[in-house]
């Protein structure tokens, strides 16, 4: 994954750089990880249109606080950290609101997501097939939105972006024991929320 390795060594030229006031060297930096932090504040919110505007505030408040870089972890840790950071805070103020996306009961009572509703269009498409995937990823989205903003961070960090629980650790101001309780926390949520699928 970018960031360690050799990447590490260059990170840490181009952060002495930007300290130094060198654009240039910030905006490679932002080159670097754009595309792991784009794909980190779209797992995180489900939005693209809200992770588009988390990458751009954590690129910013980045710039802003290069000055303040102490080197104790990775330049990858360290934006992975404004990343969470901000969508933790977006997550609590989204689940105070509850503005979700336009949901309708259906007759037994169930809730659904009135965007899912809306038919392939392609060709060849598989109506019983897509409506088991579609089924599927609204129970998992449903299980995920169970857990505290905090437990589905650990979660998506760990399952969807590969970091090791150490790092999971670091990127959220915590023990690695802290990371991995929460992580078994979250992973007995799931499990009980869809447990009942065959």
């Amino acid at each position: 994954m970018a960031g360690q390795g050799l990447g590490r060594i260059d990170d840490t030229v181009l952060v002495r750089e930007a300290q130094r006031g060198n654009r240039a060297a910030f905006e490679e930096l932002v080159r670097h990880y754009d595309q792991a932090v784009l794909r980190l504040a779209m797992h995180l919110t489900g939005s693209e249109h809200e992770a588009q505007d988390i990458y751009q505030d954590a690129f910013l408040k980045a710039y802003k606080s290069v000055g303040n870089f102490r080197f104790e972890c990775s330049f990858y840790t360290w934006i992975y950290r404004i990343v969470t950071n901000l969508c933790l805070d977006h997550l609590r103020k989204k689940q105070v609101r509850k503005e979700d996306a336009p949901v309708a009961t259906d007759p037994t009572g169930e809730q659904y997501d009135v965007l899912e509703q809306v038919p392939d269009g392609r060709a060849g498409a598989n109506p019983e097939r897509d409506l088991m995937r579609r089924e599927l990823g609204t129970r998992i989205s449903s299980a995920l939105e169970k857990l505290t903003p905090r437990e589905r961070m650990v979660f998506e960090l760990k399952h969807y972006h590969g970091l090791k629980l150490r790092t999971v650790g670091e990127v959220l101001n915590t023990t690695e024991e802290t990371a991995k309780n929460t992580l078994f926390r979250a992973t007995q949520k799931l499990r009980g929320a869809l447990a009942d699928m065959r």
